[in-house]
């Protein structure tokens, strides 16, 4: 069966617009022809594709039909690129620590030399192939190394975490102070900072020393710089990228606490499609990353 493309095109730019009203404007149609255009496609779906809240929802059927509307505007751009001076949108999904340590700087190159913009999506590297999934983005950052269906995985390399605090508070939480191994009695009464409630980085190091990880007090920081900041402020200990707590530790803002490290392996995963720009963007990422991060073991 043949899916008209103008249907699909309607669906995925209501989810980007995050109403119909919006995406009657952005398609210069009228909101009415936007409900018509849904409903022709769930007839031929055969089930809802699209929960009318605020902001619209994609249903889990929908994700395919999102995915193919996408893939199509991507490879129209492809195809007219150098022709005209649209600027083509790439939807990408990354994790906030490599958004703030290396993500960047590729993308900036690929920006330089095409007419391109990027729509990032921050999620942790756990979550980010779900993106994929549902046809959210066209490629992401990820700790999942088995490829979601469609697309194609290029190993990046490995993030190392370590524990780090001020050195006036592992002086005044820990016996030892730092880097004489974990204290777990300090540990148990030492706040600790998270990124959010779906950071198991902290937990996961005080159950590796031995220390209840229920037990101390938690501060919650979602962003990646200000989460560094609130650790350099003395809020409490967490555990920084290397490439983010190298330069500290070197001038003595931060000490390590000691314990084992924490290595959390990367991969970049994309649509399998024959797609001149998004094989730049991924050239340029995995070349990038596999300059700065640890080899994946």
């Amino acid at each position: 069966m043949r899916v008209p493309v103008d249907l699909v095109e309607t669906l995925a730019v209501i989810l980007d617009e995050g109403s119909l009203d919006a995406a009657a404007r952005r398609l210069h149609i009228t909101p009415s022809a936007v409900s018509q255009r849904i409903r022709a496609l769930e007839r031929i779906a055969g089930q809802v594709l699209l929960v009318r809240s605020k902001p619209a929802r994609a249903t889990e059927a929908a994700h395919r039909f999102v995915r193919y509307a996408r893939q199509l505007a991507l490879l129209e751009r492809d195809a007219f690129d150098g022709i005209d001076d649209e600027v083509t949108s790439v939807p990408l999904a990354v994790n906030a620590d490599s958004l703030a340590t290396w993500f960047l700087p590729p993308l900036a190159r690929v920006a330089s030399a095409r007419d391109v913009v990027f729509d990032l999506h921050r999620d942790d590297q756990d979550f980010t192939a779900g993106l994929l999934e549902s046809g959210t983005v066209m490629g992401a950052v990820t700790s999942r190394r088995a490829p979601v269906a469609g697309c194609r995985v290029s190993a990046l390399g490995a993030l190392r975490y370590e524990a780090v605090a001020t050195p006036a508070f592992a002086g005044r939480w820990f016996a030892e102070g730092a880097g004489a191994g974990p204290d777990r009695a300090g540990l148990a009464a030492a706040p600790v900072v998270d990124f959010d409630r779906r950071d198991e980085l902290q937990t996961r190091w005080l159950r590796g020393a031995g220390a209840d990880s229920a037990a101390p007090p938690r501060h919650r920081v979602p962003a990646s710089q200000d989460f560094a900041t609130a650790v350099l402020l003395g809020l409490g200990w967490a555990l920084l990228p290397t490439l983010q707590s190298r330069a500290h530790v070197a001038r003595g803002e931060l000490v390590r606490l000691g314990g084992e490290d924490i290595v959390v392996p990367l991969y970049w995963q994309q649509w399998n499609l024959a797609s001149p720009l998004l094989d730049a963007v991924a050239d340029e990422l995995v070349a990038e990353a596999r300059r700065v991060l640890e080899p994946v073991v």
